[in-house]
């Protein structure tokens, strides 16, 4: 590794897998209050997926005139500290960035980020595995937020997608504020969802209290709730048209230093699950995303560079 440039990936103009590039970028050092982290691992995201192939691009949400950066969490060591942080070098750390519309990501060798975005990783829980907690375990945490406390009106909560990413974490973290949880998933999956403390189901009737639609349904998964309920999806932009008065959100992921060591400490000790399913380079990030395109595995793809 050069000790003034790193590797990075990027696209310019997005096209898929194959507009991915690896490029070389400066490094930089921390402003104040800010990190300069080792990258060991980032995981892939769906979402990545989507900004390379310039989803997010046509719905105006990023306006990057040379490049796009892709990856939102990573996990590594810190190497460098800016003034006014408290984080000693050789710390190991994960965290998210986030927002779309950015020229850096986390598929990279190194990475500059502010301390206040990122925890400590537990001792007992790798790298790699860490990488795969703070963007869907917060996007869960967070989508439980939208959804609140359970009403006096019901606590029956729909979890779609629950064996995936996000929908793994909603179906623990939703049962700690009080809801009952039913995770629809397939049949395959009912060993893993019902380890996770929720009732399962492969097919649902309508009438549920509250649905976090974790499987991008839209407006079949809108059709589940009961009138007045509650519908948080995870396409922001996208967000079906409320009916029927029920409240609609859509969750945007972001950075929560803090509540992200709360969930990595809770990965460490086995509460909630840390799936890696394999582990590539960062040369072949295109590969990973044809391989993540095609669907139906459970667990994560992580690049290490």
């Amino acid at each position: 590794m050069s000790t003034t440039t790193f590797r990075t990936a990027v696209v310019r103009i997005p096209g898929g897998p194959d507009s991915i590039e690896i490029v070389d970028v400066s490094v930089r050092a921390p402003g104040p209050g800010e990190v300069r982290v080792g990258v060991a691992a980032a995981a892939v995201n769906p979402v990545d997926l989507a900004v390379a192939g310039g989803l997010f691009h046509a719905r105006g949400l990023i306006n990057q005139p040379g490049r796009t950066g892709l990856g939102w969490d990573f996990a590594g060591t810190v190497v460098a500290a800016g003034p006014g942080v408290d984080l000693a070098v050789g710390s190991r750390v994960a965290g998210l960035v986030g927002g779309f519309d950015r020229d850096f990501g986390t598929y990279a060798e190194q990475l500059v980020v502010a301390a206040a975005d990122i925890a400590v990783v537990p001792d007992g829980l790798d790298l790699v595995a860490a990488s795969t907690v703070p963007l869907n375990a917060l996007a869960a945490a967070q989508i439980v937020d939208l959804l609140a406390d359970p009403s006096t009106g019901g606590d029956r909560l729909l979890v779609t997608g629950a064996a995936g990413a996000v929908g793994g974490y909603v179906v623990s973290l939703a049962q700690d504020r009080g809801w009952r949880v039913t995770g629809l998933a397939r049949a395959e999956d009912e060993t893993f969802v019902r380890g996770l403390g929720a009732d399962f189901a492969t097919h649902v009737e309508p009438g549920w209290d509250a649905v976090a639609d974790a499987a991008v349904l839209q407006e079949e998964g809108l059709a589940l709730v009961r009138d007045g309920g509650a519908f948080v999806g995870v396409q922001p932009g996208s967000e079906p048209v409320a009916e029927r008065g029920i409240s609609v959100a859509a969750v945007v992921a972001h950075p929560d230093g803090p509540r992200l060591g709360g969930l990595l400490a809770r990965t460490a000790s086995g509460e909630l699950p840390a799936r890696v399913h394999t582990v590539m380079p960062l040369d072949r990030a295109a590969d990973a995303h044809r391989v993540v395109a095609k669907g139906g595995v459970r667990g994560r793809h992580v690049l290490t560079p």
